[in-house]
């Protein structure tokens, strides 16, 4: 029962974490054998605050290793959020806030976007970094999306 219960947890808080979108990439090392190295863009959109998209660019391990999804891929990704549309916050969330997160070695490391408001100025900021089980990455990129009207529309700050 407890594996179940702990199962639906862990599956419950991955169905909130937002699914990005690949919108294109470029070859950065060519390699006889597997894809080659590259810098892949993707999108998301923020699954609690409607009007928000983040494109991420990150590195992608190619040769044999990255063809067979065994490569661990470096910890350098880059980040930049935009209004799209009118903000519209369907419910709290807490500062720190996983939004999205994607695996980038076999087991122990993953690319994590988290969010945070900052109240005092009404704006959004994410932060990318990568982390590992062992030890974390300082590597990390930040952006911040004001919360502003879009067209007629005003901003909806609380849920």
């Amino acid at each position: 029962m407890k594996r179940i219960v702990l199962g639906s947890l862990v599956f419950g808080a991955l169905a909130l974490a937002a699914q990005a979108e690949e919108i294109g990439s470029v070859d950065t090392v060519f390699k006889l054998l597997g894809p080659d190295h590259k810098i892949v863009v993707e999108a998301f959109d923020d699954p609690k605050i409607d009007g928000v998209t983040c494109y991420v660019s990150r590195s992608k391990t190619g040769g044999i290793k990255g063809g067979l999804g065994l490569a661990e891929d470096t910890a350098d990704a880059s980040i930049a959020c935009r209004q799209v549309g009118p903000i519209n916050m369907k419910e709290k969330f807490k500062d720190g806030e996983e939004v999205f997160s994607e695996r980038r070695s076999l087991i122990f490391k993953k690319l994590q976007v988290v969010r945070f408001l900052d109240e005092a100025r009404n704006t959004l900021i994410y932060v990318v970094y990568s982390d590992r089980v062992i030890e974390g990455s300082p590597k990390n990129s930040v952006t911040a999306v004001p919360i502003m009207p879009w067209g007629n529309a005003t901003a909806k700050t609380t849920p």
